[in-house]
């Protein structure tokens, strides 16, 4: 994949209104526990940058998808990862499919709105019994005429105090496993429906994470998204663009880290020098930005596959795997070389080292990937789903 000037005037842009909409406020936001969601996805909005590669009868750019991948890194270069991804939820994880697979009515009644941030969207997978076992969740929708009567429960939803809709999946068969499961749209303020709790985290503290209640919640039977009982096939392609977006990011944001530790090694003397004149410190930050570059170039060449129609699941589990990794290990050195400042809760490491974290937990865990990997290989055998 080859930057053209085009992207590096829509990387300006996107820098430039993340500058001004988000990075002077992220302190304050992350004292809050929770950022303006509304203020801030009509700003992204009005600027063409929540519905990137969506077809432009429903307010999207129509643009490929090199130009999310400018985007993701300039998300991940924001000094929380809180905010950046409540913006990728909106973005990659809750609209994808609805932009593949709904009908008419639900593009413009959920999607536009999404698109233009007069509508703030989550998606409702991860169960308080069915993580990283997306077959084994217990949410259920049983019809009931023209309607869903939907109960159950959902965890860890990111933008999930926020949300005006949800990207839903629940059981609306009694068939078992990865069968007889559809993806719903469900607004929030549908009756029956409950915020349980806020959530108190150990990073990502400017992004609200709730567990949601349904208690026969009436949702009419149009909202469903796609095909009925095609639910988990349409999230498992979802999931892809999930970690693309991630993979993306953590480009961003290594980057960042390691320009900020370089930049710190340079003023702060110690035995009468800059400590970045240190060889070993030069050849740490050396071998993890090369790290990064394999990164960032193997993430090009997914970009390039996807634009292309090819199916990018090898390289999206990859990526996501690597880029939780490389995260984890250049977090854990940024920290190192800044010292007893890095272990201070008013340092920007501190925060980037507890955000870093989640990386390799959420999208689908170290594990999951590998175990997909795996799969791909042709050590384990892979599980129907067709």
């Amino acid at each position: 994949m080859r930057l053209t000037e085009e992207h590096q005037a829509f990387r300006s842009l996107v820098r430039r209104v993340l500058s001004d909409a988000v990075e002077p406020f992220v302190d304050e936001w992350e004292a809050q526990g929770i950022f303006p969601g509304h203020e801030l996805f009509r700003t992204l909005g009005s600027h063409g940058l929540l519905g990137l590669e969506y077809d432009t009868t429903y307010g999207g750019q129509g643009a490929d998808h090199s130009f999310t991948v400018i985007f993701g890194e300039e998300l991940g270069r924001i000094s929380c990862g809180g905010v950046p991804m409540a913006i990728a939820v909106q973005t990659d994880m809750a609209t994808p499919a609805l932009s593949r697979f709904g009908s008419e009515d639900l593009k413009r009644r959920y999607l536009m709105p999404a698109i233009q941030g007069e509508m703030i969207a989550s998606i409702a997978v991860t169960e308080p019994d069915a993580g990283s076992d997306v077959a084994g969740i217990r949410t259920r929708a049983q019809r009931d005429g023209d309607d869903w009567l939907i109960t159950g429960s959902k965890l860890y939803i990111t933008n999930g105090t926020q949300a005006d809709w949800l990207c839903l999946l629940a059981r609306t068969s009694e068939e078992g496993g990865y069968r007889g499961m559809s993806q719903i749209v469900f607004p929030t303020s549908t009756p029956g429906f409950k915020v349980s709790r806020r959530l108190n985290k150990l990073g990502n503290r400017s992004s609200d994470t709730a567990e949601l209640s349904f208690e026969e919640a009436r949702v009419p039977v149009a909202n469903t998204i796609g095909q009925v009982g095609r639910g988990f096939q349409q999230q498992m392609a979802q999931f892809q663009n999930e970690r693309m977006i991630a993979a993306y990011m953590a480009v961003g944001s290594m980057e960042m880290a390691l320009s900020r530790t370089a930049e710190y090694l340079r003023s702060r003397s110690t035995f009468g020098k800059p400590l970045l004149e240190n060889q070993y410190l030069q050849f740490r930050l050396a071998e993890l930005s090369g790290e990064l570059d394999l990164l960032r170039h193997y993430n090009y060449s997914c970009a390039e596959a996807y634009v292309h129609g090819e199916d990018t699941t090898r390289f999206a589990t990859v990526a996501k795997l690597k880029a939780g990794r490389l995260q984890r290990e250049v977090a854990d050195w940024c920290l190192q070389f800044h010292g007893g400042f890095g272990y201070m809760e008013e340092s920007w490491v501190s925060r980037y080292f507890r955000d870093s974290r989640l990386l390799s937990i959420g999208g689908g865990a170290d594990e999951v990937m590998l175990r997909i990997l795996a799969q791909l290989n042709g050590y384990e055998e892979r599980p129907r789903t067709n």
